[in-house]
């Protein structure tokens, strides 16, 4: 998809057009950008490219992960929340693009994104700036 530009955001098409619990990939400028509409109504976006070793992390599984918890505790969290790399597991959130491993300090580029009028707008996606 190519999408249009409009001043500071790019209209990506109707909401409708975006499965639940999927990504759909979308080509502004140079960028391939991932848009992941969850069931309960929230829109990511994020980059299509994995700062480990540059997979295309939307192919990854959408889910959760294991949160801090007590010693001897295993508690899952952040479900619908996290992309794992498909290549070598790496895990990152979809609000921020921070990698979930500890010790990691790399993070995935997300852009922000929005639903006006039932259309999905994309944040400036040349900004550089990770949201």
């Amino acid at each position: 998809m190519d999408a249009r530009a409009d001043q500071e955001t790019t209209d990506l098409g109707p909401l409708e057009d975006f499965p639940e619990n999927a990504f759909r990939l979308v080509q502004v400028g140079k960028r391939e950008i991932g848009i992941y509409r969850s069931s309960n109504g929230e829109v990511f976006a994020i980059a299509n490219f994995c700062p480990h070793r540059g997979a295309p992390l939307c192919e990854g599984a959408v889910g959760g992960t294991l949160v801090p918890s007590a010693p001897g505790e295993l508690v899952f969290g952040m479900d619908g929340d996290v992309v794992r790399c498909p290549w070598h597991g790496y895990e990152f959130s979809l609000q921020t693009g921070e990698c979930l491993f500890i010790g990691q300090r790399m993070r995935a580029r997300t852009y922000p994104v929005s639903i006006e009028d039932g259309r999905v707008r994309l944040g400036d996606a040349n900004s550089g700036e990770t949201s």
